[in-house]
């Protein structure tokens, strides 16, 4: 009987404006608890960049939250600080999207091309590629596999947007343009990605897109 594979998520809040988005969390949390692995859930514990009011879809004035806090929302409690998870304990990894992603774990969204990825998402990234272990990468998360895996020409989609598919080139990635049904896998590197809500529009098809992607990520992890 093959062992259980431990699976790490992280996560980037709670909320696709300022964090991680919901539906495409849950769904990478339901599609890898139903094929039974271990769920290791883990998000930096730092400030957000901002608040975002998502009735209004407008900034907070005045308010500040923590990453890991919001995030322990989306999985009831059950969360690791980033900063104390390895690639030792894990046999794949897997960034939902949303703009937390953009914001939060690295400066897409403010530096484009320029960005920074937080240390501790880059130290985990290439501990991963170094053991040579699956990544998985959903929404605009692709970003991160480009800027970190850029030098070895990860491959890898976030759908069909044109100014970020040039930003990922940029890096020395390559981008494939995607249905949001479909996956995009680099099996030399060990890549999956999938466009989810960047394509969107809704949460069946983002769903059946982030189901393939689990999939294919434990199947590179086997």
């Amino acid at each position: 009987m093959a062992s259980q594979k431990r699976v790490g998520v992280v996560l980037s809040g709670c909320g696709f404006l300022d964090g991680a988005e919901i539906q495409e969390a849950v769904c990478t949390l339901l599609s890898l608890d139903r094929r039974g692995t271990a769920l290791v859930a883990a998000a930096p514990d730092i400030e957000q960049r901002h608040v975002v009011d998502h009735l209004l879809g407008a900034p907070a004035e005045g308010e500040s939250r923590r990453v890991l806090t919001e995030a322990a929302r989306i999985v009831r409690g059950k969360i690791t600080d980033l900063a104390h998870v390895s690639a030792s304990g894990l046999d794949a990894l897997v960034f939902p999207g949303g703009f937390g992603v953009a914001k939060n774990l690295c400066s897409f969204a403010i530096d484009g091309r320029k960005m920074k990825v937080l240390p501790e998402v880059e130290r985990l990234v290439r501990e991963m590629r170094a053991a040579r272990k699956p990544m998985g990468f959903v929404c605009i998360a692709p970003v991160l596999a480009a800027k970190l895996l850029g030098g070895e020409q990860v491959k890898v989609t976030i759908g069909d947007d044109a100014e970020t598919a040039a930003a990922i080139e940029s890096w020395g990635a390559r981008h494939v343009e995607c249905r949001v049904e479909e996956i995009v896998v680099d099996e030399r590197l060990k890549v999956v990605s999938t466009p989810a809500y960047m394509l969107g529009p809704w949460i069946a098809p983002v769903a059946a897109g982030i189901d393939k992607l689990v999939s294919a990520l434990l199947e590179l992890a086997s």
